[in-house]
């Protein structure tokens, strides 16, 4: 959830992942994807830096808790995951130890993709065949 201020100064959470437009009129309007519309006194630039942030950190919480989702090796066909495949980048803290600021950051973890041995079926060869008709049009 995003925290966000009404117009008379009281604070709400909004589910961002419900939020189906954003407008800027001079009032940014948070329109719902149920309809419903509230108009907050941020503006459309921080609105959307505070979804972004929500949503860095819920990646964020997923790859640092590996032992509160599933294992990290799951069997996948025949294929195995080995785990995140993505590097998780954090922005630098200042001395009010926020976390996001700007691009400047360091990569927490790096895996490359591990590929899975190729699997071949057999080749199936189908027999020669001649017609008649083959060996007699070169003459």
């Amino acid at each position: 959830m995003i925290v966000v201020t009404r117009l008379n100064d009281s604070r709400f959470a909004v589910n961002p992942d419900l939020i189906e437009r954003i407008h800027e009129t001079p009032d940014t309007v948070l329109i719902m994807v149920d309809g419903a519309k509230y108009v907050v006194t941020e503006p459309m630039a921080e609105v959307i830096e505070m979804i972004a942030r929500y949503r860095a950190r819920i990646v964020s919480l997923a790859y640092d808790e590996p032992s509160a989702t599933a294992p990290a090796s799951q069997a996948l066909g025949n294929r195995t995951s080995t785990g995140p495949q993505l590097g998780i980048v954090r922005g630098s803290s200042g001395s009010s130890g926020s976390t996001g600021s700007g691009g400047a950051g360091r990569v927490t973890e790096f895996r490359p993709p591990v590929q899975a041995p190729a699997v071949h079926a057999p080749a199936v060869h189908a027999p020669a065949t001649h017609t008649p008709s083959d060996t007699t049009q070169g003459r």
